[in-house]
């Protein structure tokens, strides 16, 4: 479960508001009212549900992904945390927003290779070496949870402040995640983030499942008011301990769509 942040121009809308980048960061030079600066983002609106739906990822809009609209998501209310603090990042590893948004929509990104399997006649044909060795390919494949939220006045750079709070505070680990559905988390660890939006964090997320750890991977993004929250996981590379990440063409063809 990347960030970097900095207003990048001026000129920047998001949904026909001005972002609050805007509001906040630019000035032509001239003294500022705060009140007046807060009265403007307090006045910044959330992108209703058919906004974020004409923004968020297609199916052919990202090479060598398939694009699906969720399953039954997890229900905000549903998700626990063993730790209070570390809630925004249970919501995280759940395919959720850091936190409550105005609106929110999901998507599941799935990497589109072939199945090794897909050329023999039958799974009973394979030596016991080779099913082994095919199955744990079969699986090496990155599997995201893509959400886009988004909020009224600040609660967008609060829902980035309540990631980078939980990072300090949730360092060695705790339990949470979906009822009856929660994981062991041993470590959480910051890590590098795209630099996309205007911020982001990034970090990962090392679970212990049976005494089995492996890392899950996770990324919240800042356009101006809309959160895209990105959470993979790639059960073969688990398996073997192969190195992997929130896969970058899955965040560069997002980050198009909003910025």
């Amino acid at each position: 479960m990347k960030r970097s942040s900095g207003v990048r121009t001026c000129a920047l809308t998001v949904g026909g508001a001005l972002s609050l980048a805007l509001i906040t960061g630019c000035s032509d030079g001239s003294s500022t009212d705060p009140k007046g600066t807060a009265r403007e983002a307090s006045a910044v609106r959330a992108l209703s549900t058919g906004e974020l739906k004409q923004r968020i990822l297609a199916q052919g809009e990202v090479d060598g992904y398939k694009v699906n609209a969720i399953g039954e998501a997890a229900h905000r209310t549903t998700v626990k945390s063993s730790d209070d603090k570390c809630r925004p990042l249970a919501y995280v590893l759940t395919g959720l927003a850091p936190a409550d948004p105005a609106t929110e929509i999901g998507r599941t990104v799935r990497e589109d290779k072939k199945d090794p399997t897909d050329d023999a006649t039958s799974l009973d044909d394979m030596a016991d070496g080779k099913f082994e060795s095919a199955l744990k390919d079969s699986l090496n494949l990155d599997i995201t949870s893509l959400d886009l939220s988004s909020y009224d006045g600040d609660g967008a750079q609060q829902a980035l402040r309540a990631v980078s709070t939980a990072l300090e505070s949730c360092a060695a680990g705790f339990t949470g995640g979906a009822s009856g559905d929660e994981q062991k988390v041993t470590k959480v660890t910051p890590t590098k983030a795209s630099g996309s939006g205007d911020e982001s964090v990034a970090f990962t997320a090392t679970t212990d499942m049976d005494g089995d750890k492996g890392p899950l991977h996770a990324e919240v993004v800042r356009h101006g008011n809309t959160v895209a929250t990105y959470f993979t996981m790639n059960i073969g590379a688990m398996m073997t301990g192969k190195a992997y990440t929130v896969p970058p063409a899955v965040i560069k063809a997002q980050s198009a769509k909003l910025n």
